[in-house]
């Protein structure tokens, strides 16, 4: 199973659109590359001959692929709960994953210890990988720096506030939360930043770095009525710093949460069965994200265990239907200015018009389905191996206005968002449970109701999508995906749509 869930289950959405991904250039690629230097190699003695002698430990071996990936992490977060500020955290994590590859076989070692003699010793131990199984000599390949985008800023997000503009910054949730109806009677917030550099040595000679920051604020309420009580969830953030939680963005996060609540505490049971469902725009693209998009990760494909396995060409969708998996767009969550094996960020077709055009990739799946990696291979972290995920993947709109598709309803449910969900990727079926969701009856928002939860199989769901919104939207910027114990940060959009003869199931 794979599974998507956010910090902030109920969101206010952003546009796609937004300053346009920067080109990249050789003074930012080079910055980049002379951060993580001085991070991850000067303090412990290292420079890139060294690199080239572990990689030469293992290429000698025969193997197919080979690198190194060094990560430091600078980690910050706070919360808020009844009135005080209960807890905060700080923490630095560094080290380095050895890897080799020989055939369809992984060999993996990390460290914290980042130093020549853990470097080496890790060589010895993955190369044994090889089919070979012999030493032999190895011409060193010529250093080359790997393009890459320039989409955030290389800015460490933890400075850009201090502890005390932290601190009243999640009063200032509290109190604005407060006051919006009486029936509120609890508050959490919580603000997490972090500091991420990575540098790639690989077995052919590229060097790759990036420096990635990334904040997150969330929004949790709990609304009380007559003993029922409900909560709502908010939240957003990206790769930029502290200073985007202006007032304007706080008090979005925080109308969204109160309003989730308060709305919920009218819901009545969701009813079951059969019906017409339509799909809010924004964070409900967790559907598109769960039910197609891991089944379209190229390791399902290659091993022939994903619904989508051998269909490229062919119709998967309705018409109208175009799905991407885009790392390019800047300030994203989800995006990248290089992936986590040294390859630059891409905009990836996936789906045009209902046909299905490409599945994604990292190096070793793309080197055995003889394609070319895509821009995403991704890592939870340097203790862990590469796998193609996605980064932001969403659904682009139609020419159907959001009120127009829910008109068009004679009895169905309307699912504005999700708390989360996940997919067996072998059957293709999914699960999902709405956060908000609404009665509809001859084009009437009629009224809330709770307990909804949307089952189908996705490639069958895509063929059941009859309208497309004008609105697509991306979501704020809170999800979180897993797969195969590894969380990534990612994002999800799609416009409103409209779904023919899902399942729901009901506690009516």
């Amino acid at each position: 199973m794979t599974s998507l869930n956010s910090a902030a289950a109920s969101v206010r959405q952003t546009n796609v659109s937004g300053r346009p991904p920067a080109r990249p250039t050789k003074d930012s690629t080079a910055g980049r590359l002379a951060i993580a230097q001085k991070l991850l190699l000067a303090p412990f003695g290292l420079d890139e001959a060294a690199l080239s002698r572990a990689l030469g430990e293992i290429t000698s071996y025969g193997v197919d692929d080979a690198d190194l990936y060094f990560q430091y992490t600078r980690s910050e977060g706070w919360s808020l709960e009844e009135g005080i500020v209960k807890t905060g955290s700080f923490s630095i994590d560094q080290g380095v994953g050895v890897r080799a590859v020989s055939g369809e076989k992984t060999a993996f070692a990390y460290s914290d210890d980042i130093s020549e003699a853990s470097l080496l010793d890790a060589a010895r131990t993955v190369r044994s990988i090889s089919a070979a199984a012999k030493s032999g000599r190895v011409k060193t390949p010529a250093r080359k720096v790997a393009s890459s985008r320039s989409l955030y800023r290389d800015l460490d997000p933890i400075a850009t506030l201090d502890s005390t503009a932290k601190v009243e910054l999640l009063g200032k949730v509290e109190k604005l939360a407060k006051a919006k109806d009486p029936r509120i009677v609890q508050v959490m917030a919580g603000l997490a930043s972090e500091y991420d550099v990575v540098m790639v040595a690989r077995a052919d000679g590229t060097l790759a770095a990036d420096v990635r920051p990334l904040v997150r604020l969330s929004v949790t309420v709990i609304a009380e009525q007559k003993g029922r009580r409900e909560v709502g969830s908010s939240g957003g953030g990206g790769r930029f710093g502290l200073a985007y939680f202006d007032d304007t963005q706080i008090a979005q996060y925080v109308d969204a949460a109160v309003n989730a609540a308060l709305t919920n505490l009218d819901a009545r049971p969701a009813p079951a069965g059969q019906m017409t469902v339509v799909l809010g725009s924004g964070w409900p693209g967790i559907l598109l994200h769960e039910a197609i998009g891991h089944g379209l990760e190229g390791d399902f494909n290659r091993k022939g265990s994903s619904a989508f396995s051998g269909r490229i060409g062919e119709r998967v969708a309705a018409k109208g239907v175009t799905v991407l998996d885009d790392g390019t767009i800047a300030d994203r969550r989800g995006s990248l200015n290089i992936d986590d094996e040294g390859n630059v960020s891409q905009r990836n077709v996936l789906i045009e018009d209902g046909i299905l055009k490409g599945y994604i990739q990292d190096s070793m799946n793309a080197r055995l389905m003889n394609v070319k990696p895509t821009g995403n291979g991704r890592r939870e972290s340097y203790a862990h191996v590469p796998m193609p995920r996605m980064t932001n993947t969403y659904m682009l709109g139609g020419d159907k206005a959001p009120e127009e598709i829910i008109a068009s309803i004679k009895k169905g449910l309307y699912a504005s968002n999700f708390a989360g969900g996940q997919v067996d990727i072998t059957s293709g079926k999914f699960v999902f449970s709405a956060s908000e969701a609404f009665w509809v009856e001859n084009g009437k928002i009629l009224y809330p109701v709770k307990g909804a939860t949307i089952v189908g199989n996705g490639p069958d769901a895509l063929t059941r999508v009859t309208m497309i919104g004008n609105d697509m939207k991306l979501d704020s910027g809170v999800g979180t995906c897993g797969k195969e114990g590894q969380s990534v940060p990612v994002g999800v959009g799609q416009p409103t749509l409209r779904i023919d003869g899902l399942t729901v199931g009901g506690t009516a």
